[in-house]
């Protein structure tokens, strides 16, 4: 794929991150946030149809080429949101637009609502709010998080003997994507190993979550986000599945044809997450 975007590093305090920076320094900055495992290449087919933003796409802090948290630590979306923050810094961005997908669009969103005076306007791909924490008992999911931690140093990254089959897996986990899309976060994501490829993201990240947060605090988050804001659901896609209730929120919201993956699974559903960003982040 022609791709116009430029790899950037950032050095913050306390991590190194990655991503890929394009566009017109003058024109409106966007920070665009992948999801759960995948990296900044979850954007490869939007970027070439955003030429009027000054687009950074990151590698979040355990994933693609980003660094990884030092040892003893985890990964609570509230430390990815100060992540962004020092990157904004940087940049010498004072306000900015997030698009996010899926568990970058969580982060999105609780970043939106705990500082709206930084951020311009927000757009949630196929995400909003954690999940559900309630059905689990606390003190179990405690426990259980526990347990795998103190394990975690005896836990291996599954091994696939070439790229080939490690691109298959991707497409066949628990949120699917095609395998042109898997080949795109392959590109970030894979890396090789003694015995054949095994990708980069922490397998911390795999590790359950030890506390979640109560429903009713997820959606007092959501109802504090001031900025204008764009919601863009896969008629196939997660939250479709999981019967959100999205009616009462003051969101702009479009329905697409589309999986939870619409903006990166193929060139149609691109176009037409394209065509919805270009136009509400670039509205006068």
């Amino acid at each position: 794929m022609n791709d116009p975007a430029e790899p950037i590093r950032f050095s913050l305090s306390h991590i190194e991150l990655a991503g890929l920076r394009q566009g017109p320094r003058a024109a409106p900055p966007v920070i665009a946030l992948h999801g759960w495992l995948d990296n900044a290449n979850s954007f490869a087919r939007l970027r070439p149809r955003l030429p009027g933003l000054h687009l950074l796409c990151l590698d979040l802090a355990g994933h693609g080429l980003s660094g990884h948290r030092p040892p003893g630590s985890l990964y609570p979306h509230w430390e990815y949101t100060r992540d962004i923050l020092e990157v904004a810094g940087q940049l010498q961005w004072p306000r900015f637009s997030l698009v996010g997908h899926s568990m970058g669009a969580i982060i999105a969103a609780q970043l939106a609502a705990a500082m709206p005076e930084r951020i311009e306007r927000l757009v949630l791909i196929e995400g909003l709010v954690p999940p559900d924490g309630s059905p689990t008992d606390p003190a179990q999911r405690l426990g259980q998080a526990l347990r795998e931690q103190l394990a975690h140093p005896e836990r291996r990254k599954p091994l696939y003997p070439d790229r080939a089959q490690a691109v298959r897996a991707r497409c066949l986990s628990r949120l699917p994507v095609s395998e042109s899309a898997s080949s795109l976060l392959a590109e970030r994501g894979l890396m090789a190993v003694e015995g054949g490829f095994t990708w980069r993201s922490d397998n911390r990240l795999t590790l359950t979550t030890p506390v979640r947060m109560e429903p009713a605090q997820a959606w007092a988050m959501v109802q504090a986000i001031q900025c204008p804001t764009l919601l863009l659901l896969g008629k196939q896609g997660l939250l479709a599945q999981r019967q959100v209730p999205l009616e009462s929120l003051p969101f702009k919201r479009k329905w697409l044809p589309g999986r939870h993956h619409l903006h990166l699974d193929d060139d149609v559903g691109a176009e037409l997450v394209a065509g919805c960003i270009n136009s509400f982040i670039l509205a006068p």
